[in-house]
């Protein structure tokens, strides 16, 4: 608790400023390390769609 004590209005705010460009950069590096990796390995956790592995 005493981290949150620290923090105030600005800190919050600018918080709340950086919450959109981290989902951002968050997303596009997830989807990037899909991208790069074995897809049957990352796939074959989706529903339905992992039959198509099958063999």
């Amino acid at each position: 608790m005493s981290l949150l004590r620290g923090l105030g209005k600005k800190h919050i705010e600018l918080a709340t400023k950086w919450v959109a460009p981290v989902i951002t950069y968050g997303t596009a590096a997830s989807l990037g390390v899909v991208y790069f990796t074995d897809w049957k390995v990352v796939l074959q956790y989706v529903p339905f769609y992992n039959t198509k592995f099958e063999e």
